[in-house]
């Protein structure tokens, strides 16, 4: 079992690396991650201040128990649904846009931004649809947790997070290439997972730690480089590192976003394709596959 996990492990290793010789030669796919987050800070912001001018008010309430909340002011359900579903919706348009881009690379084409975008546009309403189940999943869930409540809550709270979005791993490169319904992407993303289970989970695990691993590295080191310049008489350097090293981590982060949107968009276009393109390994794809008993 042991030999079996190192070479899943082995073989997420080399699609990570295939995904990043893609996005080494379409260095413009890192716009729509940049994009995202542009447009997700935009979105939560106009969100806040329509919440404000409203009236609506965050009561205060002991502690941060969401069902407190609700019964002290019933309107807050509805706020914080809609600023959730606003969250999903930018996250899986530009996610959609990205996966599109990539699998457009993977077919032999040349995607740009505005072709990303304008496949996103097109599945608009797939996207938002998926949007509006994501967040209520993800409200009913905080729900019931909380009802729950003790380590028993948080202990259920974390399988069933888990358990969709694993489930929902391959939802979107659906989305991307089929235009399907978001009920239908689900399904599919789900009879999926059975075939891409091993390698689904360890490469998307391993670009997210490779990165949290990075991105810390960088925090860390840029902090000491500005505090030894601090102390060796220089602390006018220190703000402007601290600023670099903010911008540095920033960029970790969406290579790590751009990196997730090609690996699953490999997985799923052999998934379907049975083929594999641009430097990814045919044994490696292969692996992410069980065979049916």
């Amino acid at each position: 079992m042991q030999n079996g996990m190192l070479d899943r492990f082995a073989r997420s290793c080399q699609l990570l690396k295939a995904s990043w010789e893609v996005l080494r030669k379409d260095r413009e796919l890192l716009l729509l991650p940049v994009l995202s987050v542009l447009a997700l800070v935009l979105v939560l912001f106009l969100s806040a201040m329509l919440m404000w001018g409203s009236g609506i008010r965050v009561p205060e309430t002991q502690g941060r128990d969401l069902l407190q909340l609700l019964q002290a002011n019933p309107l807050v359900l509805a706020w914080f649904f809609f600023l959730s579903l606003m969250a999903y919706f930018v996250a899986f348009f530009f996610n959609t846009a990205l996966v599109g881009a990539a699998l457009q690379r993977l077919e032999g084409g040349d995607p740009t931004v505005g072709s990303a975008l304008a496949l996103a546009c097109q599945r608009i309403g797939s996207i938002f649809g998926y949007a509006v189940i994501s967040a209520t999943v993800g409200l009913l869930m905080s729900l019931i947790v909380e009802r729950i409540g003790g380590i028993v809550g948080r202990l259920l709270g974390v399988g069933i997070s888990f358990a969709w979005t694993v489930a929902t791993f391959l939802a979107v490169p659906i989305l991307a290439a089929e235009g399907v319904g978001p009920i239908k992407a689900i399904g599919e993303s789900a009879a999926l997972l059975r075939k891409t289970w091993g390698e689904n989970v360890i490469g998307n695990i391993g670009i997210s730690l490779a990165m949290s691993v990075i991105g810390s590295a960088i925090m860390i080191f840029g902090f000491l480089i500005g505090l030894a310049a601090s102390q060796h008489g220089h602390p006018e350097f220190f703000v402007p590192i601290l600023v670099g090293t903010g911008f540095l981590f920033l960029v970790s982060a969406l290579v790590g976003a751009a990196l997730r949107g090609i690996y699953v968009a490999a997985v799923y276009y052999y998934a379907v394709a049975g083929e594999p393109r641009w430097g990814f390994a045919r044994d490696a794809l292969q692996g992410a596959f069980r065979k049916r008993g």
